[in-house]
């Protein structure tokens, strides 16, 4: 698992997820100052949730830290593979796309609290996730990216 976090995409990505989260939020995603591998490598062992996807018209997943592989069960190549919709339980695919629009209105929200599903079915209450647009160093979106600390299993 530590190539993936060394991975120059996935460098560049957590660059996009960090700036992107100080830009709407005016918070670090880790407190201190790192090089942009450390920065990687200590986001991808965290202990919270962190994943992202991109712009496509059906969002795929580009990002997910192993706190999010071990969550969804799922392996890297499995989750950059996986469109995020599929994240939630049908039922719940509308609240989820309500939920983006308004982030891509408003740039960030916190507090949101929802269901998600594994990749074996396996169900989850997420709890004070923040959601935030990702944008390029040139301010222009790239994607969507989601912190968590808690979930429970229903």
């Amino acid at each position: 698992m530590d190539s993936i976090c060394k991975n120059a995409a996935v460098v560049t990505q957590t660059q996009i997820i960090a700036r992107s989260l100080t830009h709407w939020t005016g918070r670090d995603l880790l407190p201190g100052t790192f090089s942009p591998v450390e920065i990687a490598e200590k986001v991808f062992h965290a202990p919270f949730v962190l994943v992202s996807h991109g712009t496509e018209a059906d969002p795929i997943l580009n990002y997910g830290n192993a706190t999010a592989l071990a969550l969804w069960e799922m392996s890297w190549a499995e989750l950059t593979r996986t469109p995020s919709r599929l994240t939630a339980e049908v039922p719940n695919r509308e609240e989820r796309a309500r939920l983006l629009a308004a982030v891509t209105e408003r740039g960030f929200i916190d507090d949101y609290s929802g269901v998600r599903i594994s990749k074996t079915g396996r169900r989850f209450r997420i709890a004070r996730a923040t959601v935030w647009n990702l944008l390029t160093e040139a301010g222009k979106p790239c994607g969507q990216a989601a912190m968590f600390g808690k979930w429970e299993f229903l």
